[in-house]
């Protein structure tokens, strides 16, 4: 295991980081104001033939593999999960970068979050549907050094791209899970990760890392697992997940499911175009105004409009609206509608103190020194979470730092700040020996 500096507690402490001058640290060209690649009619409608659009966007066996490595448990040994379900012969994805040394002391963990994947760097293509989510922080010389760290990023259990989930095949059936596929919880995601980390001769990570969901398994690395983790960096998240939460992860699952084409969660042998896309894109859009913030999107978009509003006509569309419908689209593409589900319902049954005797009890599980961040406009996972976060490992002695980003951005402010989150990862990460 990678040695870890001693705590101590006065290291403690609460900064306030700011990108140049107060301004945004990157600028997404995803929140463009002048230009409407939606492709979406007046009505709402894809101007992209249907049939264009996939039933899911699942990566499948047979698709080009490209940076992706694979653990296959073994069927004879049932994969258990927490909720009481059984999974067989359950395949793993993963992505790693950078060398591990031989005594498999410098391996590091990052853990993304609801529609991230293995691909937390490199570029898009060959398989990889996006540039790596976290292109900006892991690679040579950057803020999480892979000519130091060997990196590790796992497709999580339930995922769509290459992990065992919905889309893949069900061994007993030969056909896609589907709705059969069974609840999964962040502790059973770990404990895939922890399987992982066996099969490479990992005995415990220097650092684990992961913003939103992903700092929801660096959580329960920390509790789950406390000797396996050196340093835990927990990013715009919460020790257990709060009723506005639920209730936006809600309305999010029931627009797909109020989709027609979703047919219960079978899907899987409709044509092209015949998928759930309208309620995938739908739940994406609820997501993407709760994950930035008013700000961005009236200094972006502010009233303008895609085509000239002289008629009042009921689907006339405003910029902002291009712009949701433009980033449902694009999810539906890479992402599958049943794995949203699945792993949207994880988050919310996210809760370190079930069956453990509360959020304070499971916290003292925790030996690891733990890095805190928050964005301050986040709204989703509010800074008041990352606050009682902060003060409760502290009161341990646990809290190695805890950071406050400064941007506009919102929840995707840890996505869209590399500077201030980079800057945080590199001093949490200086702290393992």
């Amino acid at each position: 295991m990678g040695r870890v500096a001693p705590i101590r507690p006065h290291r403690a402490r609460t900064r306030t980081v700011h990108g140049p001058e107060g301004t945004p640290a990157v600028n997404d060209p995803r929140m463009s104001s002048t230009s409407d690649p939606s492709g979406l009619s007046r009505s709402g409608r894809p101007r992209t033939h249907p049939s264009r659009l996939p039933v899911t966007g699942a990566w499948r066996p047979g698709d080009e593999v490209g940076d992706r490595l694979f653990l296959h448990l073994p069927a004879e040994r049932p994969f258990a999960l927490e909720g009481g379900g059984v999974l067989r012969g359950v395949d793993v994805a993963y992505e790693t970068w950078g060398s591990l040394a031989a005594d498999a002391s410098n391996a590091v963990l990052v853990c993304h979050a609801l529609t991230g994947d293995s691909h937390a760097a490199g570029p898009s293509g060959h398989g990889h549907p996006t540039t790596g989510w976290w292109d900006d922080l892991v690679g040579p010389g950057r803020a999480i050094d892979t000519d130091r760290w060997f990196v590790v990023c796992v497709n999580v259990l339930g995922g769509c791209q290459g992990t065992t989930g919905p889309a893949s095949i069900d061994p007993a059936t030969g056909r896609p899970h589907g709705a059969n596929f069974p609840v999964v919880t962040i502790r059973d995601i770990v404990r895939t990760q922890a399987a992982l980390a066996d099969h490479l001769g990992i005995d415990a990570w220097s650092a684990v890392i992961g913003g939103s969901m992903g700092g929801m398994q660096a959580l329960e690395w920390a509790v789950m697992y406390p000797e396996r983790v050196g340093v835990a960096g927990v990013l715009a998240t919460t020790a257990a997940a709060g009723a506005q939460q639920i209730a936006w992860s809600h309305v999010g699952r029931m627009a797909i499911a109020g989709d027609p084409r979703w047919r219960d969660g079978d899907y899987y042998d409709a044509e092209p175009g015949d998928g759930p896309h309208e309620g995938l894109a739908l739940a994406r859009s609820i997501a993407q105004i709760h994950y930035r913030t008013e700000p961005v999107f009236e200094e972006r978009f502010a009233r303008r409009t895609v085509e000239p509003v002289d008629r009042l006509s009921l689907w006339d569309r405003f910029q902002v609206e291009s712009y949701l419908d433009y980033q449902g689209e694009k999810l539906v593409r890479r992402f599958d509608a049943n794995s949203y589900l699945v792993l949207n319902k994880a988050m919310d049954l996210h809760d370190l103190g079930r069956g453990r005797g509360g959020v304070e009890a499971a916290l003292d599980r925790i030996v690891a020194p733990v890095l805190t961040l928050t964005v301050d406009s986040d709204s989703l996972y509010p800074p008041y979470q990352q606050a009682a976060l902060r003060d409760a490992l502290s009161s341990r002695g646990r809290l190695i730092d805890h950071v406050d980003v400064v941007s506009q951005h919102g929840h995707d402010g840890f996505l869209l700040e590399p500077a201030q989150v980079g800057a945080a990862l590199s001093q949490l990460l200086d702290q393992v020996h």
